[in-house]
């Protein structure tokens, strides 16, 4: 049984049956058959599925946005995932002609030979609950457009996503049988990828959730992707617009309760400007209101589950009982308990602390003044994460020649916490591997097929 157990107060807000593994065997079966006919189909008509699909999730939007204060906390003010959902699909349907291309080597009168792009078969997207939209949508989309089957397992605080998203996409005359959500516990998810039910696997998760699935699939030779945790930095320098890097890194690191994958987790501030910068990110987090997120005066909501904000809980003790300083008054949040967790600016801070080293992903962030590049590209590589880094400067050359010495997958200048369709989403270190979305992201979701044919 999954069982989805609301931030808002603790009650069972959902409860599903998992399928025992003979049931999900039969399901991949189903979507074995149905795949090859799918895959048949023009490309011209399963983007337009896939789009129909897309517009299909809008229209459900203004139940889906209190569905996800139910579900995972965000608060309704800020309007769902529709937005970033609608913009990876659109921009992977915009590419997807171009994307799967054959590549053609020689056309003439003695050979003809090709490289084509042909579907993996069976795809399997395990989606996390922070983003379920969006998270879903980068393998979601492209995966069906290249011609696979798509089984959608989606985290057990979300189960209402995938069901939403099947019905969208199934109205929009994709077969049941090539878009199906799932439900399965983690046994029956690993002893389906030990047996090769699936011809790609796509994970976002923990650290420890990727090492699990890499360990099942040991031996099958299925390809997979991983996205697992991350400890982004941002680095103000000393020429940067210091009001918009405070009101960006902030929101990076606050929005969601700081549950986003590519959040921003540690600050590193030239030390001209280090006072000033702490100053008024002190004042932009005591501006917000943390309550009930159907509220539509919260800004921050619980977290997904009183255990995650426990955790942070502790990373921000530990690192006060270590030296640090915690600036924001606790009076000021008198709802914080349970999943509710009041946000926090830390300074004082190194990277002795687990606050500095493991992921939070949580309302909480450290600050600590740099003298310049190279103290702070060393600290932003002393991670054991690689997934995203933004940068502070009005001199793109300088931020490129940083760009090049950081150890991450996206390195953004003068923005954050953001995902662009057309650049390939990936991350190095424990972030995991493999790309999504952009001309690449095709390219993951597809294996390459040789034809090389001699004219008689």
């Amino acid at each position: 049984m999954i069982r989805c157990i609301s931030p808002i107060d603790g009650s069972v807000y959902a409860e599903r049956e998992t399928l025992s593994f003979g049931d999900a065997q039969s399901a991949v079966t189903r979507a074995r058959a149905a795949q090859s006919e799918w895959a048949a189909q023009s490309l011209a008509d399963r983007i337009a599925r896939v789009r129909e699909g897309v517009a299909n999730v809008g229209a459900m939007n203004d139940e889906i946005v209190e569905e996800l204060a139910w579900q995972m906390g965000r608060p309704i003010r800020y309007g769902g995932e529709f937005g970033g959902f609608e913009e990876r699909a659109t921009h992977m349907a915009d590419i997807a002609a171009e994307a799967l291309a054959p590549i053609q080597i020689e056309n003439s009168a003695a050979f003809r030979r090709i490289i084509k792009r042909v579907p993996h078969g069976i795809v399997l997207v395990v989606a996390p609950w922070n983003y379920p939209y969006m998270t879903a949508i980068n393998t979601v989309a492209p995966a069906l457009i290249a011609g696979n089957a798509v089984m959608l397992k989606h985290a057990s605080q979300t189960p209402l996503v995938g069901e939403r998203m099947a019905q969208a996409f199934h109205d929009a005359g994709i077969p049941e049988e090539v878009f199906q959500n799932v439900f399965l516990d983690h046994q029956t998810t690993s002893d389906l990828i030990a047996r090769r039910s699936f011809d790609f696997v796509n994970f976002t998760g923990s650290v420890e959730g990727g090492k699990a699935m890499e360990q099942a699939a040991a031996g099958t030779f299925a390809s997979m992707g991983l996205e697992l945790g991350g400890k982004d930095p941002g680095y103000v320098m000393d020429d940067a617009d210091l009001d918009v890097a405070v009101d960006t890194l902030i929101d990076g690191a606050m929005f969601n309760s700081g549950q986003c994958c590519c959040g921003i987790e540690r600050i590193y501030v030239v030390e001209s400007l280090f006072d000033a910068f702490v100053e008024k990110a002190v004042a932009l987090v005591n501006t917000y209101k943390l309550g009930n997120p159907l509220d539509p005066e919260t800004t921050l909501g619980p977290m997904a589950q009183a255990r995650f904000a426990d955790h942070v809980r502790a990373q921000t003790a530990e690192a006060i009982a270590a030296g640090a300083t915690a600036h924001i008054d606790t009076t000021l949040f008198p709802q914080d308990g349970g999943a509710y967790l009041m946000p926090q600016i830390l300074t004082n801070v190194d990277h002795s602390m687990r606050v500095m080293q493991e992921e939070s992903f949580g309302p909480v962030v450290g600050v600590m003044p740099v003298k310049g590049d190279a103290e702070a590209v060393q600290l932003m590589n002393d991670s054991s994460y690689g997934l995203t880094a933004s940068l502070w400067t009005k001199d793109v050359a300088r931020a490129e020649r940083i760009a090049d010495q950081i150890e991450t997958g996206t390195v953004f200048m003068n923005r954050a916490d953001y995902l662009d369709p057309g650049l390939c989403w990936t991350g190095c270190k424990d972030t995991g591997r493999g790309g999504g979305l952009s001309m690449i992201g095709y390219h993951t979701l597809t294996r390459p097929k040789s034809y090389h044919l001699k004219k008689a």
